[in-house]
């Protein structure tokens, strides 16, 4: 006999929240996780209070028995449970002696889920077996592993579209899974194609049938996966499976994110650990950062557009009551409120975002008018500040001290891109600048003419300003704005800089990229200055 390993005791075992992202979420095109990426993913989601983490298929392939081994060993789980993944025995095969089923023990997992078949046609089709001894097969593999002493939990797939073509069939799976010591039975929405009115009408029916705890596991391909687990809930679900960010095949998977915080938040169900909601936002962006994708602007709850505001309106709503406009206060899942200035902004808009950059404009109607305009004017000519609030705050510093902030004044700057006859190019640039009453004149080559600039401002300002030499171009868009004239047009440059702490965005507008992109990096160095607290040197 294998014996489990050891792992936190389940406190509260009422209801579970299961993340698979290291199984299923990990299926996601343009994932592809190594073993390190899943015992930091797993960090992550133990911290976050999880009540079971699935970390793959123990057997199918190298990485993930890798896996099994290095997480017992090297991670003290405080929250979650390690969950084996793994199918039925094979037909014709007993369980005790399926090398499937044995790798699934051998994995140390203390628990097991195993995938089943529940629609008819894929026990026929895919299976290659009769509807008789794909219930035996659940039967027999349960018991086995529940002799072995594993907690199981039984993910019937397909199960939906197998209850709607046979529903007496699909619920014999359920009973079978349950009668043999499956602790809960996951009704899964494999294809993704079902809406949350369905899924609380066959939940319902089905719990009411089998008496079975039941659990829900919901594809996104109609867009309603947290609607339909959160519908399942509601039927009397008590175990979710949810996807970090929501990675998973095709379109994802249920976020757990969402979810979770309907839980708690709209539920009042205590399912994490006290003050894990707060780090919600946190380990969302952790976990993106690892899988290498950029964390989605626009999720709910935990994106950095979730409690950003940009209509007048709700500014000056927000601005008596932010409850007026929010559903929560961000603080509760680790986000914050956002103020966006733009052509629609209105008063309101532009003295919340002075509040938010620690100035207060409540007792200056005239200033706040002339931000206003100036805002509505630039922004008319293609500059934005929704995404550059760099450049926001020191057009308002300029308005509020009464000009701008001179570290620096450009004489004149000149980029040049020789064409080889080899091929290839060569890009060199010459600023001249003022700086502390000195003329400087700095010549510098880079990979590109914006390169090349941003590397002779350097040589020319960092022995004055030695704070420069942190600062590192995080991030470079650009966006032809609509022609005006013939052929021409205006381009929008928005520079994202860094200086190791933080990062900021600035904009610049202009008919050449070139000069956009330097109106971009003038902002950039400025901003730079005034975040190290440099004094203007004239």
């Amino acid at each position: 006999m294998t014996t489990e390993s050891t792992g936190p005791t389940v406190k509260d075992d009422s209801f579970h929240v299961f993340d698979t992202t290291l199984r299923d979420g990990a299926q996601r095109e343009g994932i592809n996780l190594t073993v390190a990426d899943k015992l930091a993913i797993a960090r992550y989601l133990d911290d976050f209070g999880v009540s079971f983490i699935e970390g793959g298929w123990p057997g199918a392939n190298p990485r993930d028995t890798e896996f099994f081994a290095r997480a017992q060993q090297e991670i003290d789980f405080k929250n979650a449970q390690l969950v084996a993944f793994g199918s039925t025995r094979r037909p014709g095969v007993r369980a005790a002696e399926d090398p499937q089923v044995r790798a699934l023990l051998e994995s140390g997992a203390p628990v097991v889920t195993l995938v089943a078949k529940s629609h008819d046609r894929h026990v026929e089709l895919a299976l290659r077996t009769t509807l008789d001894e794909n219930v035996e097969m659940v039967r027999d593999t349960v018991s086995h592993l529940r002799e072995q002493g594993r907690r199981v939990f039984v993910d019937c797939e397909h199960f939906f579209d197998g209850y709607r073509a046979n529903p007496e069939y699909a619920k014999s799976v359920v009973r079978a899974a349950t009668e043999a010591g499956a602790d809960v039975v996951v009704l899964c929405d494999t294809n993704g194609g079902m809406l949350p009115a369905q899924i609380h009408a066959v939940v319902a029916t089905v719990l009411a049938d089998t008496g079975a705890r039941l659990g829900i596991h919901a594809q996104d391909d109609t867009g309603c996966a947290v609607a339909n687990t959160l519908a399942a809930v509601d039927a009397g679900a008590t175990h979710v499976q949810c996807t970090a960010n929501g990675y998973g095949e095709r379109v994802g998977n249920a976020n757990l994110f969402p979810v979770v915080a309907a839980l708690e938040l709209k539920y009042d169900k205590r399912v994490l650990p006290e003050g894990a909601l707060a780090e919600m936002t946190r380990i969302s962006h952790a976990i993106a950062e690892i899988v290498n994708l950029a964390p989605s602007t626009h999720q709910p709850y935990v994106g950095v557009s979730a409690f950003a505001h940009k209509g007048g309106l709700h500014a000056s709503a927000i601005k008596v009551d932010p409850d007026l406009y929010q559903h929560i206060d961000p603080e509760r899942v680790g986000n914050t409120m956002r103020m966006l200035v733009s052509d629609m902004a209105g008063r309101a808009s532009i003295e919340l975002k002075g509040r938010e950059l620690g100035i207060d404009l409540s007792g200056d109607r005239d200033l706040v008018g002339r931000v206003v305009g100036r805002v509505k004017e630039r922004e008319l000519k293609g500059y934005t500040y929704e995404a550059a609030d760099a450049s926001f705050e020191l057009m308002l510093r300029e308005e509020v001290e009464g000009g701008p902030r001179n570290y620096f004044r450009t004489e004149s700057w000149r980029a040049i891109v020789e064409d080889r006859p080899d091929g290839t190019h060569a890009n060199e640039a010459t600023v001249k600048l003022w700086a502390k009453g000195e003329r400087i004149v700095a010549t510098a080559e880079g990979n590109g003419p914006v390169n090349a600039l941003d590397r002779a401002m350097r040589v020319g300002l960092e022995r004055i300003y030695p704070q420069l030499a942190k600062l590192e171009l995080v991030d470079y868009k650009v966006r032809i704005l609509e022609g005006r004239h013939g052929t021409e047009s205006t381009t929008r440059v928005l520079i994202t800089t860094g200086d190791g702490v933080g990062d900021w965005s600035t904009v610049g507008v202009a008919e050449n990229v070139i000069a956009a992109s330097w109106q971009a990096l003038e902002d950039a160095y400025t901003y730079g200055l005034l975040r190290a607290g440099v004094e203007p040197a004239e």
